[in-house]
């Protein structure tokens, strides 16, 4: 997750709450998570685009 929020430049918990909201896709494993390197991309190009 810190990857990720690295990436999206945002904190682990907003990670985790897109992640629980399902706005971002994970595969869980055990007790973690794990997201997509796509899925980051994505989300961040529809975010772009919607803020416009």
């Amino acid at each position: 997750m810190a990857e990720v929020a690295t990436v999206m430049r945002v904190s682990k918990m907003t990670v985790y709450r897109l992640v629980h909201s399902g706005e971002l896709p994970a595969i869980r494993v055990g007790r973690s998570f794990r997201v997509p390197e796509q899925a980051v991309h994505d989300y961040l190009r529809d975010a772009y685009i919607e803020a416009g």
